[in-house]
């Protein structure tokens, strides 16, 4: 297990080797995450800068404890909020990044298929659909966020158990995102896609996990975004490959072309 989740996280430095074969291309995919950080920041800085004002709010019955007592809760309070919201902050970055740079990150997406060869005819879904997969992503942040709120209620370990558990699903959640357009443009099923996830699954989580660590880096979120594409790219790739779907899910014999019968010995067909 350890072995195939070093092998995931690889996969996102990977991602990263693409600036050294498509620069331009890659740098293109700034922009979007750019802008997406600009519109969270608005959000995400005050809250930080308010914490003790909202900390102090959250804990009324607190006012009467003695210090450092009462400190510590209200800075293990501050520590949970900050947590939540830096995993709904993530997935609402990937989200308004993803819908932002579809034209951008199709085209990254486009350039690594070309380049591990055998790329898929269709290109993955239109903008409408991007928009949906964004909303998706938007409403299990929450739901992640809201989890990671009632983790850190727990005492003696929330404060620990919060934050770790937010890395972990959202950085799941990010994979299962980023990896899509590749399976869009396979037109694979549901089923397809969860028998592909239950053979990867640390791989996958090792992509994921060290993706959302890197976004909680100042300024990460905006140079990882262009490798996380191109990486999810060679994941989904790499797990098609490890784990071949069932035959029934490959393209009918009625598509192939009619089979031509060998020549008989005196020369007639």
């Amino acid at each position: 297990m350890v072995r195939e989740f070093s092998a995931g996280v690889r996969t996102l430095f990977r991602g990263f080797g693409v600036w050294r074969t498509r620069p331009g291309l890659m740098a293109l995919g700034l922009i979007p995450a750019v802008i997406a950080v600009i519109v969270l920041a608005a959000a995400i800085i005050p809250l930080i800068i308010g914490m003790p004002s909202i900390s102090s709010w959250l804990t009324p019955f607190a006012d009467r404890w003695d210090e450092p007592w009462r400190g510590l809760l209200r800075t293990a309070v501050g520590l949970v909020v900050v947590a939540a919201a830096l995993a709904l902050a993530s997935s609402v970055f990937s989200a308004l990044t993803l819908t932002i740079g579809d034209p951008f990150y199709q085209r990254i997406w486009h350039a690594v298929e070309v380049d591990l060869g055998h790329p898929p005819a269709t290109d993955g879904g239109g903008f409408w659909t991007t928009v949906g997969e964004g909303l998706r992503l938007v409403v299990l942040g929450i739901l992640i966020a809201l989890l990671v709120l009632v983790l850190g209620l727990i005492p003696a370990v929330g404060g620990v158990l919060a934050p770790v558990m937010g890395v972990i699903l959202t950085g799941r959640l990010l994979a299962r995102e980023l990896t899509g357009r590749a399976f869009d443009a396979r037109e694979l099923s549901p089923s397809d896609r969860a028998v592909l996830f239950s053979g990867s699954r640390a791989r996958v989580l090792g992509f994921g996990v060290a993706t959302q660590l890197c976004f909680l880096i100042p300024g990460g979120a905006i140079a990882v975004m262009p490798a996380a594409v191109a990486g999810s790219t060679m994941l989904a790739r790499d797990m098609m490959t490890r784990r071949p779907l069932p035959a029934a899910t490959a393209p009918s014999d009625a598509a192939a072309p009619p089979a031509v019968a060998p020549p008989s010995p005196d020369g007639r067909r």
